[in-house]
């Protein structure tokens, strides 16, 4: 029984990761956010040519799924990628 509660377990923390990771721009946040650590939600959203809360929403489910993480500083958010989103984007650029 043990066994089971622990396949559960990941079975539900890859769901978690593969939605994180199942967007376009979610994915350009994450590889965006690999070259420029510790950036605010607006400086991602002028990079990337987005919306401002759909960014707040796709950083959203990024932080959920473990591969980003976030701290505020005053007003501002600020993002970070996780040594898991790291892998992730190892994973993709092997994809070929």
């Amino acid at each position: 029984m043990k066994n089971k509660s622990f396949e559960e377990k990941i079975i539900n923390r890859a769901e978690r990761v593969f939605k994180g990771g199942a967007n376009k721009n979610r994915l350009r946040i994450l590889d965006y956010l690999s070259c420029e650590d510790n950036t605010s939600v607006w400086m991602i959203s002028q990079n990337l040519n987005l919306d401002f809360r759909n960014t707040s929403q796709h950083l959203q489910r990024l932080e959920k799924a473990g591969l980003v993480n976030k701290h505020h500083q005053g007003q501002s958010v600020y993002h970070q990628i996780t040594p898991f989103g790291q892998k992730l984007l190892e994973f993709m650029r092997n994809l070929k």
